[in-house]
């Protein structure tokens, strides 16, 4: 008969009923799993994305004065996706990563790099590859350039 323990629940996810014990996001990666360099964790993903969208929704309104809805929902994604490109690019994190304590770097640790954090923003404001996510759990986005996102 199946229980909780084989099904897990729905707050759970699949992941915690396959994941071997002693198994963790960033365990395949070689990355600690806590504290500085692991893996970001779900709630402090979404927060800071959700700190740059404002950030970008203030900048499209206030700044550019777009007006529109639909233009200002367009200009909104933009905005997102130009500072998310540069700051990441440049810095390492957006202003939400940094606020976090969040840091994107490639899999070997290094810088990401202008190149690397464009396509990565591209992807991210498509919004479905944020959406599939690995055992490590990170987003299609971070795999298809070779980054992860850590806690510093």
């Amino acid at each position: 008969m199946a229980d909780r323990r084989t099904t897990g629940s729905w707050l759970e996810g699949p992941a915690s009923v396959t994941r071997a014990p002693g198994d963790y996001p960033g365990r395949r990666l070689r990355l600690p799993e806590h504290g500085p360099g692991s893996v970001a964790r779900f709630g402090r993903r979404l927060v800071a994305l959700c700190v740059d969208w404002f950030l970008a929704l203030l900048v499209a309104r206030v700044v550019l004065r777009v007006e529109e809805w639909n233009g200002l929902q367009w200009a909104t994604l933009g905005v997102f996706t130009l500072f998310n490109a540069i700051l990441v690019g440049t810095l390492g994190s957006s202003v939400g990563h940094r606020l976090l304590g969040l840091k994107l770097v490639r899999l070997d640790g290094t810088e990401v790099g202008l190149a690397r954090a464009a396509a990565r923003a591209v992807l991210l404001s498509l919004a479905l590859p944020a959406l599939i996510w690995d055992r490590d759990q990170r987003g299609m986005h971070d795999r298809l350039v070779g980054t992860v996102l850590r806690r510093v």
